[in-house]
């Protein structure tokens, strides 16, 4: 099984991207943020003839997640992240999908900080921490998946000082972040990779994309009863290239069949 995510960065500018690369990788699981589009707006005709059948929580301006699926249809679990009925962004969603509960975040960026733009992303990072140990204590097939918005160490962005001060590189983001890892969730770029550096984010400016001036903001965490499962990892790289691209570029892995996992050797996969 293959289970990807995707910042897309407005679903309906880059429906194109978004169709040839799903044909080109054939993910089973895709979750996608910031869909920039309303419920009404998304566009699950085009993903349904292309194989795929969606859920989302549309959301206008920045916000907006969904997960896609290639024939089978998910089941929602949760369309928001509990733990404060006040929030009205568009950031969550959660799906039964052949057995595994999938959760497509889309992290608050938090700057500027400080104030309350990271004021809210550190409380949403707690109510992701108490929801995310939940679904541990249930002991089933977890993936958390998305873009957290998080940097979570100085070998997922490129050296630099210019990004000191920014709330994706801040200590207390970086903390929240190793809190909840420290869990019990695997990080499966990270596992697979080691410290070889993997960037996931190219910013429109000053060329960062043609000097591989990237981040790792997107993340796929695995629960154990899944992360025994892993098998490879990677980024297609080379669709942030692509003309009229995201910032972002899909981050996936592979899961080995319950059945052949006793068998089965992990592998990096690539980076391309």
């Amino acid at each position: 099984m293959k289970i990807a995510t995707f910042n897309i960065n407005n679903i309906n500018t880059r429906l194109p991207n978004l169709l040839r690369w799903l044909r080109a990788a054939k993910p089973d699981i895709v979750c996608l943020q910031e869909l920039k589009c309303t419920n009404d707006t998304f566009p699950h005709i085009a993903l349904r003839d292309s194989g795929y059948q969606s859920v989302w929580v549309g959301q206008r301006t920045w916000n907006g997640v969904a997960i896609l699926s290639h024939r089978a249809e998910p089941v929602v679990t949760r369309d928001t992240l509990p733990g404060d009925t006040q929030d009205k962004q568009a950031r969550y969603i959660e799906a039964a999908v052949n057995g595994i509960v999938v959760a497509c975040l889309y992290l608050p960026n938090g700057n500027p900080q400080p104030g309350p733009k990271f004021d809210y992303k550190l409380a949403w990072m707690r109510r992701l921490s108490i929801h995310a140990r939940e679904l541990l204590a249930a002991r089933v097939p977890v993936v958390l998946a998305g873009d957290f918005n998080v940097t979570p160490t100085n070998l997922d962005i490129y050296p630099t000082s210019s990004w000191d001060n920014d709330a994706l590189v801040h200590p207390k983001s970086r903390a929240a972040f190793a809190s909840l890892v420290d869990q019990g969730w695997i990080d499966a770029i990270r596992t697979l990779y080691g410290d070889q550096r993997v960037y996931t984010f190219w910013h429109y400016m000053r060329n960062r994309w043609q000097r591989n001036a990237g981040l790792r903001l997107d993340h796929l965490l695995l629960s154990p009863t899944i992360g025994r499962r892993l098998r490879a990892a990677g980024v297609d790289r080379h669709v942030r290239g692509e003309e009229g691209a995201s910032d972002h570029a899909p981050v996936w892995i592979e899961l080995a069949d319950i059945r052949k996992r006793s068998r089965s050797t992990a592998v990096r996969g690539t980076v391309r």
